[in-house]
């Protein structure tokens, strides 16, 4: 797994939703390294980590399982705290059911512990009609995101995953991958399993993504839950709201 390491003190790793990169939480890792060691990931199939052909939950858990104890090793520790969002979100919280021993914390952004209906079929359309051999700058790729109806915000954020090449350009992440991993990642298996450690869910105010009918959800595997809310924010809400955001995080890990 492609890694960046900044800091010193206990470790953080930070995991990013689908369709970003380790660059995603950089603001939060800016915040944490005063005082802890941050490691920003790239989730499989994203940014510069390794492309697969399969990705769920129960695989990408054993994955950071084996990540973490490799930094422990390095790094003298026994556990790790999780923070991820979205779809970084469910793997923080797969990795703590099945391996709570090296999960100290988890803090969860804007997902829940349940299966979501599909809701990107418009940007896996973008995306993939992306005529990358074709294009000559980033406009002209921001443009056809605008022309797949996709709103500028949404439309930069995927963009940041366009690299140039010798030739032109092409996507870091494994788009083929996420589209046939997608039922997947949307996805919430059952685990049979609680996480006693402290952890904290926080939501977007206008988001979607945890309602109260999800309470029973979170509460049934994650038992000692703290929640927040930050008004006026979405699914983005560590990106439109970032300090309210990374001070929540780093007072609830630090306390």
């Amino acid at each position: 797994m492609h890694y960046t390491t900044s800091g010193q003190g206990p470790v953080v790793i930070l995991i990013h939703g689908l369709f970003g990169d380790l660059d995603n939480l950089k603001a939060l890792g800016k915040e944490l390294e005063t005082d802890y060691t941050v490691v920003r990931v790239d989730v499989p199939n994203h940014g510069a980590s390794p492309h697969i052909s399969a990705m769920n939950y129960q695989t990408l858990a054993d994955n950071m399982a084996d990540f973490i104890g490799q930094l422990c090793s390095k790094h003298g520790c026994n556990n790790v705290t999780l923070v991820g969002h979205s779809m970084g979100g469910k793997i923080a919280m797969a990795t703590a059911l099945n391996y709570p021993q090296w999960v100290n914390k988890l803090v969860v952004a804007d997902i829940a512990p349940v299966s979501y209906q599909s809701r990107h079929d418009a940007v896996f359309a973008a995306l993939e009609s992306m005529p990358v051999n074709e294009l000559t700058d980033r406009r002209q790729a921001l443009t056809h995101m605008q022309a797949s109806s996709i709103d500028d915000g949404t439309a930069q954020f995927l963009l940041k995953s366009l690299t140039r090449t010798a030739t032109g350009f092409a996507w870091k992440m494994n788009l083929s991958g996420l589209k046939s991993s997608y039922p997947d990642i949307i996805a919430w298996p059952e685990f049979g399993a609680v996480y006693e450690g402290p952890c904290l869910f926080v939501r977007g105010g206008d988001s979607d993504y945890i309602t109260a009918e999800h309470r029973q959800a979170i509460m049934s595997q994650f038992p000692n839950v703290k929640a927040k809310t930050i008004a006026g924010t979405g699914h983005w809400l560590h990106a439109q709201k970032a300090n309210i955001f990374n001070r929540i995080v780093k007072d609830f890990i630090t306390s």
